[in-house]
């Protein structure tokens, strides 16, 4: 399969085309916040954002600064060639439930520490993710779990055609 064309960033954005492989981790200053129920269950100026070539930034968030009770640890894992073991929380709010939405890396592998007592959430299962004044939106595909914002360009993982990537 060949690589996709990428589109070349304006000034103020990135191509995901120019992130690394293996990914980087690193700071965020932005304010990152998160939604679900019609309220505020993160909030957080203390986010890292994983980049991956062909990948919208992933935003980890602290656990401490989900409000208490929205992550319940839940079934399944996964692994990640660069990450580590993954394992998977339902986000809650009041009476709503979004099942394995989130996930992290209780013992990530060495050069991602970072992502140690961290949290990422699906964007499309959440009521809204917003990274500074902007609202996220999530990753194509379903399977990812990039935010897609206006300082990112493409194409990316998830988008039709990109399986062979």
């Amino acid at each position: 399969m060949r690589r996709p064309r990428p589109i070349a960033p304006a000034a103020g954005q990135e191509s995901v085309w120019d992130y690394p492989r293996p990914p980087r981790v690193e700071p965020v200053t932005e304010r990152v916040t998160i939604r679900l129920g019609g309220d505020l269950i993160a909030d957080t100026r203390r986010a890292v954002r994983v980049l991956e070539t062909s990948h919208p930034p992933v935003y980890y968030l602290p656990i401490a600064d989900f409000v208490r009770g929205a992550l319940v640890e839940a079934d399944g894992a996964s692994f990640c060639e660069f990450k580590g073991a993954a394992r998977y929380f339902d986000v809650r709010n009041g009476g709503t439930v979004r099942r394995g939405a989130a996930w992290n890396y209780p013992n990530p592998t060495p050069g991602f520490e970072a992502l140690t007592d961290r949290i990422a959430v699906y964007a499309a299962s959440m009521d809204e993710c917003t990274v500074g004044d902007e609202i996220a939106t999530p990753q194509p595909g379903g399977f990812y779990g990039g935010w897609v914002t206006s300082s990112v360009v493409g194409p990316f993982k998830g988008d039709p055609g990109s399986l062979g990537w």
